[in-house]
């Protein structure tokens, strides 16, 4: 079996691979406008990297707004997709945030076609369907 391994990350090149990261899931494979995806926002967030083999195959981005994590960004290559490397890279977030007691609520904007796979890790719809990016999502929270 391969080391996988998710870090928060720390470095400047760290978070080049997961802006190429999203830039290619985004932005080549969904076609979200690259002022959509870079957004300015990076700054605010932490954020984590999923390895195999120490190639970068996912991501994601929290940023913290008052006692709620809001997750977003959340990005596995396609290639890599359906082998649980998406639950890897979310229970470790998970983990990470309830290491602070202060966040009580994980947020997050879930394309429709992946809200099952959110539903698994505990989330629950919130809301009516809205689109970001042209894209149909919908809210989904997980209590901490």
């Amino acid at each position: 079996m391969s080391p996988i391994t998710v870090s928060k990350i720390t470095s400047e090149e760290d978070l080049s691979r997961c802006v190429n990261i999203r830039s290619k899931v985004f932005i080549e494979e969904q076609n979200v406008a690259i002022e959509e995806e870079i957004d300015g926002l990076d700054g605010a967030a932490d954020h984590y990297l999923l390895t195999l083999d120490n190639h970068a195959i996912g991501t994601a981005r929290v940023r913290y707004l008052n006692d709620v994590a809001k997750v977003e960004r959340v990005a596995i290559l396609k290639s890599k997709r359906g082998f649980n490397m998406g639950r890897r890279l979310m229970d470790y977030i998970r983990d990470d945030i309830k290491k602070n007691p202060a966040i009580g609520l994980i947020k997050l904007g879930a394309q429709i076609q992946v809200i099952a796979f959110y539903e698994k890790l505990g989330f629950t719809c919130q809301g009516d369907e809205f689109l970001d990016a042209g894209i149909r999502h919908r809210w989904m929270n997980l209590t901490l």
